[in-house]
């Protein structure tokens, strides 16, 4: 039997790095996120504007490989086995057999997770760190051993390296733990060294904040504003449904065992964690997404249960027609969350996703195609006609490519034949500006809803501003994005740049 759930495990991980080679489709490609965590491998730091190093570590692999596009796309996959993995160990702590083990890693496999999985972002490692956190959890709770908590304590750690989002989890296990009786780990003195241990290894990253002065402050200002003011707390709630719609059952069978079934009573600080911190990100109106690494843990007790509840005859055979109810459930999420079909045909599709919800953005308007999706479309056009104008105007070290967001200045970076370094004054390029070069042209990308489409701002200091193309993909949400060459400065263009830096941050 040993040898029989080894082969098991293995088949799910072949199957997991599988079915990323076929959910996206031709004419899709990387994700905007993704151009800006690659490009923080030529900038190594304790910390950038909008997440800590942890991602940066991975693209410098990657970046040292080569970057190419089946890695990049191999780390979230391989994150999300880990997680599998994680829930198939706390499967087989809970003394959980063949059927739990696998009704298991179908949900795990067969979920948002899946879908999380497909783009390089920290959201991948950020959900095995919650599951991995709550598996320690889980086991200094079945045998009281202190070293479970140095475990914890260095997976938060990390995690916290990773995504500053951990932090959500910890502040719903406070209360969790003062409500039980595991209340009494506060007098556990292995508690506090572990703590200690976990504030060393996140110790880098908080000077850099310091030194920095907390850039990660404005940025959640800046999303608040921008995006989080535009969540609707019923739709956070909606999401959570939607995340798991094959394997809700299991999860639901979780909380029951909690408070029903002898052996799991004292795992029930868990299901408290779960509803404090859902409720402080109901609160905070934070994204659906925020909340997914709260469940894969659920997904190991609720299988375990379920196999106990069905271990005798009457009720041995729904066992099969629950593996079937799950992997059929979850039919729907690989039909709609992945763009499985060419940007043309998923724009086909655009009513059934209306009806989900898909196509709003985090704008509040709804659009052609889901976010993400028109968020994988347009850069390598746009990367390729910034190089023709690069060209066409025989550019040399001295002519910047300067553009309006990040996704932009990433996707130049990444696709550029030219090898072109793109700056932006969004997000961490606006501290990656070159000043040891004395720029004579700029090459100007801007979006479709510039505020400034004569650009009256520009003419002040250049003579010549030519339109050169645009983004012409209609799918693309940068579609209509325009590249200018902006020529003849009347004035030092390093020092209105370095001017404009200043008061970027300063507003900030």
């Amino acid at each position: 039997m040993i040898v029989n759930k080894t082969v098991i495990l293995v088949f799910f991980i072949i199957l997991k790095f599988t079915l990323h080679w076929f959910l996206i489709a031709p004419g899709f490609d990387l994700h905007r996120d993704e151009y800006l965590h690659l490009d923080q491998a030529k900038h190594l730091a304790w910390g950038f504007e909008s997440v800590p190093p942890f991602t940066s570590w991975i693209s410098f692999i990657i970046l040292k490989a080569g970057s190419p596009v089946w890695l990049i796309k191999f780390f979230p996959a391989l994150f999300g086995a880990l997680t599998m993995l994680v829930v198939w160990k706390t499967i087989e702590l809970l003394k959980g057999n063949l059927f739990a083990l696998v009704l298991g890693a179908i949900a795990v496999t067969l979920s948002v997770i899946l879908r999380m999985n497909i783009l390089y972002q920290p959201n991948s490692f950020d959900i095995l760190c919650w599951t991995a956190l709550y598996y320690y959890i889980t086991r200094y709770i079945n045998d009281g051993n202190s070293s479970w908590l140095y475990y914890a304590a260095c997976v938060f750690g990390i995690g916290f390296l990773n995504k500053y989002n951990i932090i959500f989890l910890v502040a719903g296990l406070v209360p969790a733990l003062l409500i039980t009786e595991l209340r009494k780990i506060f007098l556990n003195r292995n508690l506090y060294f572990a703590i200690a241990t976990g504030l060393l290894i996140i110790s880098p990253n908080l000077i850099w904040q310091y030194q920095n002065n907390f850039p990660v402050i404005g940025h959640m200002q800046e999303l608040t504003d921008t995006q989080l003011v535009n969540v609707n707390r019923m739709d956070f709630i909606k999401e959570q449904l939607l995340f798991f719609t094959g394997s809700i059952f299991i999860i639901l069978a979780a909380f029951i065992s909690f408070f029903i079934y002898p052996e799991f009573k004292k795992y029930r600080i868990l299901f408290y964690s779960y509803i404090f911190t859902i409720f402080l990100f109901i609160y905070f109106k934070g994204k659906g997404y925020y909340a997914i690494g709260l469940y894969p843990i659920f997904l190991a007790f609720g299988s375990v249960y379920l196999e106990r509840l069905l271990q005798h005859k009457p009720f041995y055979y729904l066992r099969i027609v629950m593996l079937f109810i799950t992997t059929g459930l979850s039919v729907p999420l690989l039909m709609f969350a992945f763009p499985l079909y060419t940007p043309e045909k998923t724009a086909l599709r655009a009513p059934m996703y209306k009806k989900l919800g898909m196509l709003k953005w985090e704008d509040g308007n709804e659009h052609a195609l889901p976010q993400d999706f028109a968020d994988m479309l347009g850069w390598k056009e746009l990367a390729a006609k910034t190089d023709n104008v690069f060209t066409s105007i025989k550019g040399d070290e001295n002519t910047l490519v300067l553009c309006d967001n990040y996704g932009q200045a990433g996707a130049i970076n990444f696709y550029s034949k030219q090898n072109l370094q793109a700056v932006s004054f969004n997000a961490d390029y606006i501290n990656w500006f070159d000043f040891s070069r004395t720029y004579n042209k700029i090459i100007l990308v801007k979006e479709n809803e510039d505020p400034d489409p004569m650009r009256e701002e520009e003419k002040k200091y250049f003579k010549n501003i030519i339109t050169k193309g645009k983004v012409e993909n209609k799918l693309a949400r940068e579609s209509g994005t325009t590249i200018f060459l902006l020529d003849s400065p009347t004035t030092q263009i390093n020092e209105i740049l370095k001017e404009e830096i200043i008061n970027r941050k300063k507003n900030k």
